[in-house]
């Protein structure tokens, strides 16, 4: 593990994280305090719900911090249509990238051609404007073999990223679902491990395994604990 650290510095250690504020409670004040935090720490994206997106893109104008919204979120149990007009109108508000839920009643049917359908649609929005797209597979609810259709359905359709999860699941990311998801893709598409990633650790085990993103409400405090370990090597 310290060989990871010795490879890193604070700033590109915040470039794998999307800093995370999506809870339903959330204040005006929080998401300008959150903002601050995500231009004084260099994250990769802002993470937040749709209706926050045109707030943020202010906030966070003349940074390089881009801005995420979550799609279908945390359930993915709306229709395609809906998901679709989600997504163009966070677009259209300022986003730079889409994590959108996979309809897991759809994959637990047996409906692959509804998965592909909407991903498809989704991603084709996302490619039309130069936005990121990610596919949050929602993992602590799916079988080693759903996971793997939805890789292979991935493969095909071709989303910037799958996800782990959402965070609001019983659980989150977990180093045998990276290892799964990686051994399917192939390097063909980016992996984002998001829920549960709470200290350094944790952090820096997915970094080694390969991941190209992190989710997190924590990333404050693990690059807190990056400057420190740095510190003693």
């Amino acid at each position: 593990m310290n060989s990871v650290i010795q490879s890193l510095t604070p700033e590109s250690l915040a470039k794998y994280f999307d800093h995370t504020l999506l809870r339903p409670n959330a204040t005006r004040k929080d998401f300008v305090v959150f903002c601050e935090d995500c231009k004084k720490y260099g994250f990769k994206m802002a993470a937040i719900n749709p209706g926050a997106v045109e707030l943020c893109k202010k906030l966070l104008q003349n940074s390089d911090v881009r801005v995420g919204a979550a799609i279908g979120f945390p359930l993915g149990q709306t229709t395609i249509e809906s998901k679709v007009f989600e997504t163009r109108d966070a677009i259209e508000k300022g986003a730079d990238e889409i994590d959108y839920v996979v309809n897991l009643t759809q994959l637990k049917d047996g409906n692959y051609v509804f998965v592909r359908k909407e991903m498809q649609e989704i991603v084709e929005v996302c490619k039309a404007h130069d936005v990121t797209s990610k596919v949050i597979f929602e993992n602590c609810y799916l079988s080693d073999r759903e996971k793997r259709i939805l890789c292979r359905i991935a493969l095909d359709v071709r989303p910037d990223f799958i996800k782990t999860s959402t965070g609001f699941g019983t659980s989150g990311a977990t180093f045998d679902d990276i290892s799964l998801m990686q051994d399917e893709v192939m390097g063909q598409i980016s992996i984002k491990a998001a829920g549960g990633i709470r200290d350094l650790s944790t952090a820096l085990r997915f970094i080694e395994m390969g991941v190209q993103r992190i989710g997190s409400t924590a990333s404050i405090r693990i690059i807190e604990s990056f400057r420190q370990e740095a510190k003693l090597i």
